[in-house]
């Protein structure tokens, strides 16, 4: 379970942290396990609890959502283009074929 208060957080990280852990949940993880996990996740993206007001936060990284995008390595970006170039590939040949 988290420890210590959460007033230090805004109301957007809390949003953020109980979408999160309703995520969690939905895919069978305990309770207990999903709020630890949310809370974790809110504070790598924020750094932690930013107080609202001018000047009084920090910027988010996203730093969770950036790893996201990755797969061995290679951004997802990488294997839509070559799904698009195999596309492409497939119906030139099509084309030929009917020409």
């Amino acid at each position: 379970m988290p420890q210590g208060d959460k007033s230090a957080y805004t109301d957007k990280q809390k949003r953020k942290a109980q979408h999160i852990r309703e995520s969690y949940e939905e895919r069978g993880v305990p309770h207990d396990e999903a709020v630890t996990r949310a809370w974790a996740t809110v504070n790598k993206d924020s750094g932690g609890g930013n107080r609202s007001g001018s000047g009084r936060g920090r910027p988010e990284t996203h730093a969770s959502a950036r790893e996201a995008g990755l797969k061995d390595g290679v951004s997802s970006d990488h294997h839509v283009k070559a799904r698009r170039s195999a596309a492409a590939k497939k119906g030139w040949e099509t084309r030929r074929r009917s020409a």
